[in-house]
């Protein structure tokens, strides 16, 4: 995997709205991992090809397909890439930018995790095994970034839940993290 001006080559490329410059002179620095799954506990069936994710980074959710749509269709989040179930890479903003995945945040510190992080989603539940093709994409992605983003080490890839504690969960306790940091240092 490459990453070309803040853009990973190869993936499905949706503009999100919801995004904004980082501050001035930032150093990119943390990778997070998060989950998601809309309708909650329910995948994306590769035969519909509909993502109602991607709707959701997008501003486009439909509040009248599911009761849950009608409670966060009106979020304004996003994050830089969503690895779906299949190891399909949809990046919704580039690298570069400010991606609004962390929310109300801090790592080691410092506040406002957003400003200096990039968000990857995945496409899941904190208590459903992640697939193999997840860990497989997720590995090399996370490669990349370390290439293109030097400050970020082993000990900068956290989950939503070592920055928000107490009010996030994901990646959950089917996330294997020594699986991850064990492929990515090979």
């Amino acid at each position: 995997m490459k990453i070309t001006q803040g853009w990973l080559e190869g993936a499905q490329i949706l503009n999100s709205p919801h995004c904004d410059p980082r501050p001035a002179n930032t150093d990119i620095r943390l990778l997070v991992i998060h989950n998601i799954s809309l309708p909650p506990a329910q995948f994306e069936s590769p035969a519909t090809g509909h993502s109602y994710i991607s709707d959701l980074f997008m501003g486009k959710l439909d509040p009248t397909v599911h009761p849950y749509f009608a409670e966060i269709h009106q979020l304004r989040v996003s994050a830089h890439c969503l690895i779906k179930r299949d190891g399909q890479v949809c990046q919704f903003v580039p690298f570069e930018q400010r991606a609004w995945h962390a929310g109300v945040s801090v790592f080691q510190g410092v506040p406002a995790c957003n400003d200096y992080s990039i968000g990857i989603e995945l496409e899941g539940t904190d208590n459903i095994a992640y697939t193999d093709a997840q860990y497989s994409t997720l590995v090399r992605l996370t490669q990349s970034i370390m290439q293109t983003y030097p400050s970020i080490s082993l000990g900068r890839i956290v989950g939503h839940n070592d920055i928000a504690p107490g009010r996030k969960t994901d990646p959950g306790v089917a996330f294997d993290w020594a699986k991850l940091r064990t492929k990515v240092s090979l």
